[in-house]
């Protein structure tokens, strides 16, 4: 099938290689043009996947109607913080038919709307959307290691077509209707991931960082169902399978985050050196503007914006959330 990918940086790229290995053809567009056209001379992305070549079957440009131009499919991967700005160009540019894949994660800053919630304020009524989330660096799928991600939609054609276009070799892909339970761990995971990081990063050990990982999975769970979602979401892919990956992978950016900062960095210096979105730093804000708003208790995620937004001392972080009374697991 023809598959469009928005967005060229690492999880773009993955997914565009992805795709195109199993034979789609496969229009991959980045917001710079020069950039575009140096992926596409070269055969890489170097700045964000070196080394690793893109498929035949894949075409790199600048130009965004030309890239979702028949495509039955197409896959969105832009950083949060950027979505928005790119759908009134994206919905004009779409065929009413194309299958639109949300790849990116996290809760919008203010308006505290998953991002499903901004693809369907953003983009024409009627348009099919999807949500790809699970435990997957994107350097690793594009390496073509084992992975198994899950796909969530109100509609479940389009769930098949978007698994479709991605199913296949050591990548698998599952589907479920629990969009909401996915947008929710799939965005929260990583606020979780920066806490386990200054743990690590402050030399706290393994049963810290198991606590951190269940206690985290919880308030999670209570926002997602909350929201209406389906507290078994995150026990699956989504849920408890990302937050793993992300508390405890190298490759997590958000995690990198955490242990700088609990090795006593700023976090001005940390980003600077990323060079890259660590989701976790916005989403810290906006999940605990939904956690006030929705009435949950996230003691984590509070520790974590107040670490992040209000300069709160790091073993200041760790000592309240050590120091929290006794409760029920359940409560």
């Amino acid at each position: 099938m023809n598959v469009a990918v928005v967005g060229a940086g690492s999880w773009g790229t993955a997914l565009a290689i992805q795709a195109a290995r199993l034979g789609h053809r496969v229009r991959l567009w980045d917001h710079v043009p020069t950039r575009a056209e140096t992926m596409q001379s070269s055969r890489q992305n170097a700045r964000y996947l070196p080394g690793i070549e893109l498929p035949d079957a894949l075409t790199v440009g600048g130009d965004l109607v030309w890239a979702v131009a028949d495509a039955e499919v197409c896959i969105e991967a832009v950083p949060s913080t950027g979505l928005r700005g790119v759908l009134p160009a994206l919905g004009a540019a779409l065929a009413p038919a194309t299958v639109v894949v949300c790849a990116t994660k996290g809760i919008e800053v203010d308006t505290l709307l998953t991002m499903d919630e901004v693809l369907r304020a953003g983009l024409p009524d009627g348009q099919k959307l999807v949500t790809l989330s699970g435990p997957s660096f994107a350097k690793e799928v594009a390496q073509g290691l084992p992975t198994a991600v899950v796909v969530a939609s109100h509609d479940p054609d389009a769930a098949h077509l978007a698994a479709a276009a991605l199913h296949g070799g050591f990548f698998r892909v599952y589907d479920t209707d629990d969009v909401i339970g996915v947008e929710i761990g799939a965005a929260l995971k990583n606020v979780i991931a920066i806490a386990c990081g200054v743990s690590d990063g402050a030399g706290l050990g393994t049963n810290a960082r198991a606590a951190l990982i269940t206690r985290g999975l919880s308030e999670i769970s209570r926002v997602a169902v909350a929201r209406g979602g389906n507290p078994l979401t995150l026990m699956g892919l989504a849920g408890l399978g990302d937050l793993v990956l992300t508390c405890t992978g190298d490759l997590s950016r958000n995690r990198r985050v955490g242990l700088a900062l609990g090795q006593g960095r700023t976090l001005a210096d940390i980003l600077a050196e990323l060079g890259q979105v660590a989701e976790g730093v916005v989403t810290a804000r906006s999940a605990h503007q939904l956690a006030v708003r929705e009435g949950v208790d996230m003691p984590i995620t509070e520790q974590v914006y107040k670490m992040l937004y209000e300069e709160k001392p790091v073993y200041e972080v760790l000592r309240d959330l050590a120091g929290r009374g006794r409760r029920s697991e359940r409560g």
